[in-house]
């Protein structure tokens, strides 16, 4: 079970893991809609040599924020947010971490599949999930775009419309929480 912070803050540790990975999510997504589209014989170019190690990183730093998220806690609700929008927040911040798994390990996987080295930016090659063109497999990268285009963008959207509607309408402290240079009290 997760233990509850008494401070109506996040800590400074989980603003920064929030706020890298928004940072990671912009540079993936620009590598994304940059690099060519890998098909059968795409040779591995520059741009989807980062797009994998960016993915790689991005999984780093999800595994952290999580154990952080785990052994840390979550304030408490901010007082006044109806019940039905904080249980909304926790689903929508639930599916955001899973897909913050999913999504590079589904692109792992065909990064496999295709026999596409995954590296970290040089600095060593992930292990191969699969052999080449392992039947039943082809379907991941159809899955891995789509997840990221339409479920994690929608997702995100949501996200950033829930928080400045909390900061300019509702003009509650929900997305301050979040905002680096505020401190947990």
């Amino acid at each position: 079970m997760q233990k509850k912070m008494a401070s109506q803050a996040y800590t400074s540790t989980a603003k920064a893991l929030h706020w890298i990975i928004v940072a990671l999510l912009i540079v993936q997504f620009v590598l994304a809609w940059t690099m060519p589209d890998i098909r059968r014989d795409t040779p591995v170019t520059t741009l989807i040599s980062l797009h994998f190690s960016f993915g790689v990183l991005i999984l780093l730093v999800a595994v952290l924020r999580l154990a952080w998220r785990i052994s840390d806690g979550t304030p408490e609700p901010e007082n006044g947010v109806p019940q039905w929008q904080t249980m909304l927040a926790r689903i929508v911040h639930w599916l955001l971490y899973l897909l913050l798994f999913v999504l590079p390990i589904l692109g792992w996987i065909n990064a496999s599949w295709r026999g596409m080295p995954v590296s970290f930016f040089g600095l060593f090659t992930m292990p191969k999930i699969m052999p080449n063109r392992t039947s039943g497999w082809a379907w991941t990268g159809d899955v891995h775009s789509f997840l990221a285009e339409y479920v994690l963008l929608t997702l995100v959207g949501l996200h950033v419309i829930a928080a400045l509607y909390h900061h300019f309408i509702a003009r509650d402290g929900v997305l301050r929480r979040m905002l680096p240079g505020i401190i947990a009290n």
